[in-house]
């Protein structure tokens, strides 16, 4: 008897182990900011290359709730690429068949912390883009967003909210300083 609850208390932990849930963001949308912001720079002709990451992520949310995937199959970094071209896009400046400008951009951090005393999630992302004309720019962002302390609910509100993060990066990014230079041939 004793041995058959053993088993069976296994077979309870494995099967619990390999059913471990995938919470994912909803598909970009693009900001209104950052299209207003676009459209002020007045000029077009931008393509976007690949996105890399340097950071060590863990997308973990909890010992058994779950992991933070992204929809489409995306990577992390691609998530960001593809919202950069849907930014591009929205504001009339994407052109990948005679692009004037490339960017290419490296995800220098990337993680999510949740404080279970005062259930408040941060996500924090430092993205590098560079530019084919040599120019480069770095920003991070803090997105603080309330949350609860790694229940699956939690995993899925960290989800959620890696899209809003994501908007805030590429704001930062297109608002910068630095951001005309780089898509200025």
């Amino acid at each position: 008897m004793m041995k058959r609850n053993i088993v069976l208390m296994l077979a309870f932990v494995l099967s619990a182990c390999s059913s471990m849930l995938t919470y994912v963001p909803p598909h970009y949308s693009v900001a209104a900011d950052n299209t207003m912001a676009l459209k002020k720079l007045g000029v077009g002709n931008i393509d976007v290359g690949l996105f890399t990451q340097t950071a060590e992520f863990d997308n973990n949310c909890g010992i058994t709730a779950g992991v933070v995937g992204m929809p489409d199959n995306l990577s992390f970094e691609g998530y960001i690429q593809k919202g950069l071209v849907d930014e591009l896009k929205f504001a009339g400046m994407f052109d990948d068949a005679t692009p004037k400008i490339t960017l290419t951009g490296i995800v220098e951090q990337l993680s999510f912390f949740s404080r279970r005393n005062i259930y408040t999630s941060t996500w924090n992302i430092g993205v590098r883009l560079n530019s084919s004309n040599g120019k480069s720019v770095h920003v991070t962002v803090q997105y603080n967003f309330d949350a609860g302390a790694f229940s699956q609910a939690d995993c899925q509100k960290i989800a959620d909210y890696y899209m809003p993060a994501v908007q805030k990066i590429l704001g930062k990014l297109i608002t910068s300083p630095e951001f005309q230079s780089l898509v200025t041939p």
